[in-house]
């Protein structure tokens, strides 16, 4: 069966807003796929489109082999999806959140509380108390839950908008082994957009990164690494005349480099080797620097890069999706096809 996403040409306009411009993707089955951003980027707004809540205003996907224009029952039906906002009834208990959904996709009782169970020991939630409220759970609690809810109708592709935003960094850490589990035991195709640098670092086959509504990077995190050095090589200055002038005078030892301020980033293939020729140069020319720095490149490198900004300089468009669309499409919001 189809677990793949094809998108071509997808554009997204709120009036004069372009929040997503001509994005084209191909997602093969069983691929955990990144989709990383600043807020803002456009990246909750092709989701939208992906599962068929939001109409595209140009371009063509297909998700699970259905189209998202034309055939939104078939896609909804192949699909899992937590969005950034957890939905949960704090009244209920997990079990019977989970028995409900099944209903609302036709199985008998029965079967919708046994579903619940599988459903509970996949997330690591099979041990909390029965009668526990939802209300009562921790942040990191909610959104397994929320995975699982996802999980009911056994979907072909998992649509994760940013999962860990929020959580504490060791309920950041439990989500990922999840998401990782569910790839590869249940062979899910996962699409997952973050704003985490390293959670897409370790969790995704394949990134692609948007700016500005268009992608501007995709590769294998190890791969788009690569395009900016393998290493990089961190240089602080007194000031940011001192770091200019090193700029000029190191160009010839790193073909790529990133100034601002009075930090200086060299991007080169093998650091241990560039060393001692770069503080050569720059006590010969009586810039020594304050600081300096080993260490391996980023997706933040790729981002900077790719667009002349960090992720977080990149925050400041995150204005791009406030915009509320009326136009959703026609039973996007119903629990089950």
């Amino acid at each position: 069966m189809d677990g793949g996403i094809t998108v071509a040409g997808l554009t997204r306009d709120f009036g004069a807003l372009r929040a997503v411009d001509g994005v084209d993707l191909v997602i093969p089955s069983g691929q955990i796929f990144g989709f990383l951003g600043p807020n803002g980027a456009g990246k909750s707004t092709l989701v939208k489109m992906l599962v068929t809540i939001l109409k595209p205003t140009a371009g063509t996907a297909t998700v699970a082999g259905f189209d998202v224009k034309r055939q939104g029952a078939e896609v909804r039906a192949a699909i899992g999806v937590a969005l950034q906002e957890v939905g949960l009834d704090p009244l209920m208990t997990a079990r019977e959140m989970l028995a409900l959904q099944g209903r609302l996709f036709g199985a008998s009782g029965a079967a919708a509380q046994s579903t619940a169970e599988r459903l509970l020991r996949t997330v690591g939630l099979d041990d909390v108390d029965r009668k526990k409220r939802v209300g009562a759970y921790s942040g990191g609690m909610k959104r397994r839950l929320d995975l699982a809810l996802a999980l009911v109708h056994e979907p072909r592709i998992l649509f994760l908008d940013e999962p860990t935003s929020g959580l504490d960094p060791a309920s950041r850490m439990a989500i990922w082994e999840e998401v990782r589990r569910l790839n590869e035991d249940l062979g899910v195709t996962i699409f997952l957009t973050t704003q985490y640098l390293e959670e897409a670092d370790r969790l995704a086959d394949e990134v692609a990164i948007i700016h500005r509504g268009r992608i501007v990077a995709t590769g294998t995190p190890s791969d788009l690494k690569r395009t900016v050095g393998d290493e990089v090589v961190e240089l602080e200055f007194a000031d940011g005349d001192a770091a200019a002038r090193a700029d000029a005078l190191l160009s010839a030892l790193a073909g790529q480099r990133q100034l601002a301020g009075s930090d200086l980033r060299l991007y080169v293939p093998r650091a241990a080797e560039v060393v001692p020729e770069l503080v050569r140069r720059l006590d010969a020319a009586g810039l020594p620097p304050t600081g300096l720095t080993l260490a391996q490149a980023t997706l933040d490198d790729v981002f900077l890069h790719a667009t002349g900004e960090t992720m977080k300089e990149a925050e400041g468009d995150g204005d791009r999706e406030t915009v509320e669309s009326p136009d959703a499409a026609e039973g996007s919001q119903a629990v089950a096809p």
